[in-house]
């Protein structure tokens, strides 16, 4: 049984060390620990009270973005992503939000064909925005529109 509830600083420890494993450009530790920024609306999923994903969003006028999200390497693969995703689109609703933003790694395809599959739509490119190893790869910016 998994619960989705607000990220507070007693999360931070573990969603850093998930970041840090989930991510090939991780966020810094102050980023992680940054729980209380304008418009901060960031929840982590708990299973048997053990932090195995989350994500940090941020809500500026009913225009929200969905910064981070992760899921820990041991819990991939079981839908807990799409659960986070399909919760992160459902908080925007009770929000009132207009629309829901976020960007993704043009080489990140899982992550991608889950946006689409819960109804996000590519609108753009960043080209060439994030570091790689081995050079730099285009942020793909995707928008989901409430109506």
């Amino acid at each position: 049984m998994f619960e989705i509830i607000p990220l507070n600083e007693s999360h931070t420890a573990s969603v850093y060390t998930i970041e840090r494993s989930a991510h090939t450009h991780p966020w810094s530790e102050s980023m992680i620990r940054d729980v209380n920024s304008r418009g901060a609306c960031h929840h982590v999923m708990l299973v048997d009270d053990k932090v195995v994903g989350y994500f940090y969003a941020q809500n500026i006028v009913g225009e929200v973005t969905l910064l981070n999200i992760a899921v820990a390497t041991e819990s991939q693969g079981k839908g807990y992503g799409k659960t986070l995703t399909e919760f992160f689109l459902s908080m925007c609703e009770k929000a009132k939000a207009e629309s829901a933003w976020l960007e993704v790694r043009e080489s990140n395809k899982k992550a991608y064909q889950l946006y689409e599959s819960v109804g996000f739509n590519e609108l753009d490119r960043r080209v060439n925005y994030y570091p790689t190893d081995k050079g730099k790869e285009d942020a793909i910016i995707m928008s989901y529109l409430f109506f």
